[in-house]
């Protein structure tokens, strides 16, 4: 009976999972199948910047969960990250186990990276001014746009923005993203009182007589002086600048130079560049006074040392041609090693001095072929091996020739330039006149027959303003010295390229020097954009200022200066009745305030300023050679106070 009953239980056990409670004969029923809903699906944030990210999130059930693209597995709640690097349309997929699935979109919109604002510099040139004047700032910055204030003035990055406060200013440069935070800079200009320079003259009181002839130019046979076509090209470009002198047939070329064959021993002479063709096409048409150098170092024939009956015979064949040579220097420094001698002892002093003298040396025989024909010896003073001890005191001559190049190639110096080579030129004459007075001929004329910046290779400083004031100096001390002559080394046809110091640590928009100071043209293209033939250079120009100044007959007068005597420098003449003043300011940057006072006079009908200046020459960066201005101011009361603008030379006539 146990037995029994367990089966029957079993039996309606099953009985009951198969057709459910009691014993009926119902059918099975239909399984249920989940629905995939989708609730919600954001991406937060929904819009980025590239290179962020931001979070996909869906909401979901019945199904399981696929972000794409990407494939990115979503559990409901749970965010997924992503980091689009454009506007993406992200899909959400959710599969149930059987059924359909269901989809929702999300976009996430990302806008292009910006840059944060970031300023690299900003600053003040210069950062101390004098009241009246100005300075630039510039800001260099990125990823945004640039403000300064005070004056809320608008600032690209890396250009220059001028102001001119009247009292020490921090100015802020302020700049903005287009999104994000705004960076800040300052720079100060300190504003300091302007220094009250004053110059007094006494027209009473006479200095050296002035001559004309310290307005000259070295010419040299290599280049076409002579021909018909160039002559009267520099004829014109001379008189323009007022040029009065010149030096030939060039330099070191002269040792090895004979006049007779227009020939150079070794190298090349211009074929147009005969001696009665420069005669007849440039020197006379003119009116130019002639100095010749002789040739020492070499015989007719390139054999040999020189020969004096070859430079008397030149003397004559001038005063043939119709024109008296004024001065004719026996060889050119030929102290030094660098020069062509052929002479046994070549480089030598008593050598040197044993040829100029005596019935048969270069002096008696020039003097007998053409007595008004002043005859010199060149001269080196201070510098060993000694040489002008023994030439002074054992040669006769008539004047003494010095050559002045202060600078070394490479190492030029704007500041050195500017404000001191013109005066350290004054102490070398001064030295030749103490060398004159020890042998006993202490009026001895002196002649600075070449002059220039560095003594070769010269680079862009050659074009620049600051050799243009350089050259105006020397020609005021030159007056104030009273120094007989001076030809600037070189009119035309010596452009040096490329090959001189174009350092940025020079001033100057030019990437070319040249010893000459009058552009040549198409005739040589390795001095570009120096403008058409007879274009001056700011050397150039100041001989043109001065040719208003340096004349004939007047006295030179001396200027007293008191305030700022480093940058304000003054140079005196008399001048057609009234007086004639030629003012520097050597300062690159400010602008002097100066008052002039002619001793015994209150006023004067007639003021007229005639000015030459950094913001002149700055145009040549655009391909302009801008003239000097002139400026009348009518009738003035005296003492009169005029502004020199930073690094100018002004020439001032007071009638």
């Amino acid at each position: 009976m146990k037995q029994f009953c367990l089966v029957t239980l079993c039996l309606c056990a099953f009985s009951v999972a198969m057709t459910g409670c009691g014993g009926g004969g119902s059918s099975p029923s239909t399984p249920v199948v989940p629905v995939a809903t989708i609730s919600a699906f954001t991406a937060s944030p929904a819009t980025i910047t590239a290179g962020n990210s931001t979070a996909l999130t869906g909401v979901f059930t019945g199904g399981t969960g696929v972000i794409t693209p990407g494939n990115l597995p979503a559990t409901s709640g749970t965010a997924v990250t992503v980091s689009p690097t454009a506007t993406t349309t992200y899909t959400l997929t959710v599969t149930p186990s059987g059924g359909t699935p269901v989809t929702q979109t999300a976009t996430v919109t990302v806008n292009p990276a910006v840059a944060p604002a970031s300023i690299t510099s900003f600053t003040a040139t210069p950062a101390s001014i004098v009241s009246g004047t100005s300075a630039t700032l510039t800001g260099v910055f990125t990823g945004g746009t640039g403000v300064i204030t005070p004056g809320n003035l608008p600032e690209a990055s890396g250009t220059a923005v001028t102001v001119s406060p009247t009292a020490t200013t921090t100015y802020t440069l302020t700049v903005t993203p287009t999104g994000g935070t705004a960076v800040t800079a300052t720079a100060t200009i300190t504003v300091t009182a302007a220094t009250a320079t004053t110059v007094t003259i006494n027209p009473a009181t006479l200095g050296p007589a002035i001559t004309d002839q310290i307005l000259g130019m070295n010419l040299a046979a290599w280049f076409d002086d002579a021909s018909t076509t160039a002559a009267p090209q520099i004829q014109d470009a001379f008189g323009a600048a007022g040029i009065k002198a010149v030096r030939w047939p060039g330099g070191s070329w002269s040792d090895a130079y004979n006049w007779e064959t227009n020939t150079e021993c070794g190298n090349f002479a211009n074929t147009s560049d005969t001696f009665a063709n420069f005669v007849a096409n440039l020197a006379m048409p003119a009116n130019l006074d002639l100095a010749l150098t002789a040739d020492y170092g070499t015989g007719k024939n390139c054999t040999g040392a020189g020969d004096p009956t070859e430079a008397a015979a030149w003397a004559a064949e001038a005063s043939t041609l119709g024109i008296t040579v004024s001065h004719m220097t026996v060889g050119n420094e030929e102290y030094g090693s660098w020069e062509t001698d052929n002479h046994t002892i070549p480089h030598d002093a008593a050598t040197y001095a044993a040829a100029v003298s005596g019935s048969t040396g270069y002096y008696s025989l020039i003097k007998a072929a053409s007595p008004d024909t002043l005859v010199g010896v060149s001269v080196n003073p201070g510098n060993s091996p000694a040489w002008d001890p023994i030439v002074l005191a054992n040669a006769p001559y008539d004047f003494v020739e010095f050559h002045y190049y202060p600078e070394t190639p490479g190492d030029e110096s704007d500041n050195f330039i500017v404000q001191a080579a013109a005066q350290q030129l004054t102490t070398s004459i001064n030295t030749i006149r103490t060398e004159l007075a020890t042998v006993g001929k202490p009026n001895t004329p002196i002649y600075v027959g070449e002059i220039g910046g560095p003594y070769s290779n010269p680079g862009k400083q050659s074009w620049s303003i600051t050799q243009g004031l350089y050259a105006g100096q020397v020609l005021g001390e030159m007056m104030n010295d009273g120094v007989s002559r001076l030809t600037w080394w070189i009119g035309f046809g010596n452009c040096n390229g490329t090959a001189g110091n174009d350092s940025s640590s020079l001033y100057g928009w030019q990437d070319f020097g040249a010893y000459n100071v009058f552009s040549d043209g198409s005739l040589d293209p390795t001095c570009p954009d120096a403008g058409p033939f007879g274009t001056m250079s700011p050397t150039a120009r100041a001989f043109q200022l001065f040719s208003q100044v340096a004349v004939s007959g007047e006295h030179t007068l001396t200027a007293s200066v008191t305030g700022d005597t480093a940058d304000v420098r003054v140079y005196g003449a008399t001048n057609n009745g009234g007086t004639a003043l030629v003012l520097f300011n050597d300062n690159e940057t400010t602008s002097q305030p100066v008052t002039i006072t002619i001793t015994g006079e209150s006023t004067s009908p007639s003021v007229t300023v005639t000015k030459y200046d950094k913001a002149l020459y700055d145009q040549s960066k655009n391909g302009t050679w801008a003239a000097p201005t002139t400026t009348t101011l009518g009738p003035q009361s005296l003492p009169l106070t005029l502004t020199l603008t930073p690094w100018s030379m002004n020439a001032v006539f007071i009638r």
